[in-house]
């Protein structure tokens, strides 16, 4: 073919980055767009229960190939997803949200059509988009249309943020030379400022040069930039402690010798705190620093040594580098860094104890026993997601294998966002390895706001492990205010019987009380198979949290109270 048409050109722009699943609803703005996802090979339409899922969906998606695709129609479809669209762009997570709006003539003409404000105006939502999207395009112009969406592709990959693309319904079906597919959209990042870069890495040299105890601290945009293998080659060539934050989790292995636990500030562990907090060097990776990630801000270096690392910027002590972004910054730091550290002698790690105090099968469940136990579950390339509340925070408790994937929103924090982005993940998942275990850890109260997705995993016959923590109502709430407030009470469910209601042929619904039957479920061969998609309720006390939950409850608490 010399021409195709614009729709199946950005299609096929995406499924030329393996993106071969596109999330969203129909409408009537989009429909012309969505029948061009069929004309691609290997390319298939999610097909949501509602826009918010769809954008929790495409941002598991994308936590897991690096790229997702959302569609929506204008107005009220847009506007649905952008709580989900917001918490990619807070959380830097690259999607595409491509919106099928009216035709040009009909904009022009400002005519009163159905999903508008009645007023004429056709960019409004547009607008609502601009704060919480890295780069946007409202494409009018058929002839410059392939270059904009080879732009806001490029700039969502680089960026690692969300990116809006209008595409009016009447520029469709236009066609486009065939042969501008033959160029890759060019996703090399742009070349570091040289000088700045050496005069920064020649800082850091000579502050690693005269470090007795340094520490390196891996954080959330490690993982979402694509550093996690410099950060691996940084530890393994300088021997010096690694920890990672709670939305770090799965930036480096912890099973590295090296590895020395979580530092979440005052609610570490106190041999991580002590380690952390008395280094002479910090090396910083890709940090974010918000309150739930940093035990309320409580992070108490002694030393001024700071080096942080940024996907734009990099910081010495007080000194910003604007543009040195950490990738290249890591990559030129690694041909230096072994001359730098012939001094050091690798200091002890903190050792991650991992024991559950034997008891009797029929000790009744609780979250501290729970999340160690899951520990020794966890099988090597996992998908570990974990739902704001006690499983966000359980987690950091627990121990993954090497190539495991943590996905856990620490910093937007939308209450139900693991249902959709469970989705998204295993829908990416079973594309590279059918064969690859996709966990959920959510509460029973987060999942009331978006079971519906449950159906749109049976609909694809996939097979994720569904944990719902029953623990009668918003626990994570009750710590913080209102323990007995009938605002943090819902309506209990017969949650066993969700698959079955959404027409699930194949599957399996357990529930769990005991440590006995935990025992005896992780150590079933056909359980730890992921060969059907399986509800497993878990039962909890109702006050019942992990232990830096609580902490962290009291200072949330305590802050809200004084501010």
């Amino acid at each position: 073919m010399s021409e195709i048409t614009l729709g199946r050109y950005l299609f096929e722009r995406l499924n030329q980055l393996k993106v071969q699943t596109i999330f969203g609803l129909p409408g009537d703005f989009n429909l012309s767009l969505l029948d061009k996802i069929y004309e691609v090979e290997g390319m298939k339409w999610a097909g949501n229960a509602n826009e918010l899922n769809a954008a929790y969906a495409a941002d598991g998606y994308s936590r897991v190939k690096g790229l997702a695709c959302l569609v929506t129609t204008f107005g009220v479809g847009e506007l649905s997803a952008l709580n989900g669209v917001a918490g990619s762009y807070a959380e830097h997570v690259g999607l595409l949200h491509v919106v099928g709006v009216p035709s040009i003539s009909s904009q022009a003409k400002q005519l009163l059509l159905h999903h508008t404000l009645g007023n004429g105006d056709f960019t409004v939502f547009h607008r609502m988009s601009n704060n919480i999207s890295q780069t946007t395009a409202f494409l009018d112009d058929i002839n410059t249309a392939p270059a904009e969406i080879d732009r806001c592709i490029r700039d969502a990959w680089i960026y690692q943020r969300p990116v809006y693309v209008g595409l009016p319904a009447n520029l469709v079906d236009l066609k486009v030379p065939a042969s501008l597919l033959d160029t890759p959209v060019d996703l090399a990042l742009a070349a570091n400022d040289k000088d700045a870069q050496e005069e920064a890495i020649d800082t850091v040299l000579s502050l690693i040069k005269d470090a007795q105890n340094p520490v390196i601290l891996v954080d959330a945009c490690a993982s979402r930039h694509s550093c996690k293998p410099e950060v691996e080659e940084l530890v393994n060539k300088t021997q010096f402690p690694v920890f990672t934050t709670p939305m770090g989790k799965s930036g480096i292995s912890e099973r590295h010798p090296r590895f020395g636990g979580v530092y979440v500030g005052t609610l570490s562990s106190p041999e991580v705190k002590e380690a952390v907090e008395s280094s002479d060097l910090v090396l910083s990776i890709g940090g974010l620093m918000s309150d739930f990630n940093t035990g309320s801000f409580s992070y108490s270096y002694k030393t001024k040594n700071v080096v942080e690392f940024h996907s734009d910027y990099t910081k010495v002590k007080q000194a910003t580098f604007p543009g040195v972004q950490m990738k290249e910054a890591l990559q030129v730091l690694l041909t230096k860094v072994q001359s730098a550290v012939t001094n050091y002698s690798p200091v002890p790690v903190p050792q991650v104890k991992l024991t559950n105090t034997p008891a009797p099968a029929e000790t009744k469940l609780t979250q501290e026993w729970l999340w160690t136990k899951a520990s020794s579950w966890f099988r090597e390339g996992d998908i570990i997601i974990t739902e704001t509340g006690t499983s966000a925070f359980g987690i950091v408790q627990s121990q993954f294998p090497n190539n495991t994937i943590g996905i856990s929103q620490v910093l937007w924090g939308s209450i139900g966002f693991t249902t959709g982005a469970t989705l998204g993940a295993v829908m990416a998942a079973e594309e590279i390895d059918p064969n690859k275990r996709v966990i959920l850890f959510i509460g029973d109260g987060s999942l009331q706001l978006t079971v519906q997705e449950i159906s749109t995993m049976v609909k694809w016959e996939t097979k994720p492990y569904l944990f719902v923590l029953n623990n009668d109502g918003y626990t994570i709430e009750r710590l913080i205010h209102g323990e007995n407030a009938t605002y943090n009470d819902i309506q209990p469910w017969n949650n066993l019987a969700l698959l079955p209601l959404f027409n699930a042929k194949d599957y399996d619904a357990i529930r769990v009380e005991t440590t006995g039957e935990v025992d005896k479920l992780f150590a079933d061969e056909a359980f730890n198979k992921n060969s059907k998609i399986r509800m497993i309720e878990v039962m909890l006390p109702r006050m019942d949290a992990p232990m830096n939950l609580v902490k962290q409850a009291e200072v949330t608490a305590r802050t809200n109270a004084e501010n």
